[in-house]
């Protein structure tokens, strides 16, 4: 169910730089019914406005989590266990990357891939990664050259300073901002969510870097005695995996995933403290209340709220340079791993209206990418998933 939870985030300043018995059941059932019926009074169901085509671009691939599309046309995959699979001319092909102490289990693995701003000079990627083992591990910013073909060896220019112990929440959602600067998410490790408030911790946060590994000077908190701080731009995030730059209003938009309900949309802004776990819409997996306040002094509520869970995954902006689906334009398109749809969330009309589009994707669905051109690319999730592309007719 889509709530828009805090209008009051649509005064958001614009971006700067500076500044998730028997009885019971029947009480369930009845509440996803209720849940359902206004879901429907909250949807749309006018989206896209033209006819498409839904084509299959990748097959059988193996626990896919992102992907980015070349200015050639290829089309690069990560797989959680390491492997990149280049699409090109209809053809496959899987390499290994030797990543650093990449740790893959649970939720672990190799994550996101991004271009480097200077990609056509520099033929630079940036993946996100877990590195480590279950007794200590924390997610890690790499690049790595491509020469079409063969990839150079990974060289990490961040790891997140705090490690934990278990194999979930590593967020590792990454975006290159308008200066260049890396946005990354890292997430509060599932058994730690209580270090998201605290600032010399980084699980819980969104962190910003120089692509050189520095810290950028503007930081939000570049002057706390603790250098753990430094890199911090926003906290109070449980497990946040979808990160976008709105170029139309110079935003930046996020989602994650709340516990049992209480998944977010949110604005982000630097030095923002959004909540977790000491505001929240959704409860404990055993339905344990895990806070009691929805609304805190000081902490910024979510602009939309999912409860139930639809669990977001990722994330793509569809803005006004982007021609092929006119009707999508400023809207985010979000897959979803529990609904198992597409969906987008207009944000110009002020109420954040959510259509299910696409319905040819289906299945949990891993990520969305949106091409230069405007068509819509779509990562299914888990074992023989695919990357479809959606053009219009």
């Amino acid at each position: 169910m889509l709530k828009t939870a805090w209008l009051s985030q649509l005064k958001i300043k614009l971006f700067s730089y500076s500044s998730k018995g028997l009885q019971c059941k029947q009480f369930l059932r009845c509440i996803t019914l209720l849940s359902l019926l206004v879901f429907s009074c909250n949807a749309s169901a006018e989206l896209p406005t033209q006819q498409y085509t839904a084509s299959t671009l990748a097959a059988d691939l193996n626990s896919p989590w992102s992907m980015v599309k070349l200015p050639n046309d290829t089309w690069l995959v990560t797989e959680r266990d390491g492997h990149v699979v280049i699409i090109k001319n209809n053809q496959q092909t899987r390499v290994k990357l030797d990543f650093e102490g990449l740790y893959v289990a649970g939720q672990g693995g190799l994550l996101d891939i991004v271009l480097s701003p200077n990609y056509s000079e520099s033929k630079e990627l940036i993946f996100t990664y877990a590195q480590g083992d279950l007794d200590a591990n924390r997610l890690v910013v790499a690049k790595a050259r491509f020469d079409g073909a063969q990839f150079s060896t990974p060289k990490i220019i961040y790891k997140v300073a705090t490690d934990k112990d278990t194999p979930q929440h590593y967020s590792g959602r990454a975006l290159v901002l308008p200066d260049n600067s890396l946005l990354f998410s890292s997430g509060d490790g599932f058994d730690y969510r209580e270090q998201a408030q605290v600032i010399t911790s980084q699980l819980g946060k969104v962190l910003r870097i120089n692509l050189n590994s520095t810290i950028p000077s503007d930081n939000p908190f570049i002057k706390h005695k603790n250098p753990n701080a430094h890199a911090i731009y926003s906290f109070g995030h449980r497990n946040l995996q979808g990160l976008v730059y709105d170029y139309d209003t110079e935003q930046i938009i996020s989602h994650e995933h709340g516990p049992a309900g209480g998944d977010e949309l949110n604005y982000l802004t630097p030095g923002t403290n959004y909540g977790w776990p000491v505001i929240t819409y959704g409860k404990d997996y055993s339905q344990a209340r895990i806070s009691p306040f929805r609304g805190y002094p000081g902490m910024t509520k979510p602009v939309v709220d999912w409860t139930p869970s639809i669990a977001p995954s990722g994330m793509a902006y569809y803005g006004t340079k982007h021609t092929a689906f006119p009707s999508l334009q400023r809207h985010v398109l979000i897959t979803t791993l529990v609904d198992k749809k597409l969906y987008s969330v207009n944000l110009a009309n002020g109420e954040f209206t959510q259509s299910h589009i696409f319905p040819e994707a289906k299945g949990r669905l891993r990520d969305v990418f949106v091409t230069a051109e405007g068509n819509v690319a779509i990562l299914t999730d888990g074992k023989e998933a695919k990357l479809m592309l959606v053009t219009p007719n």
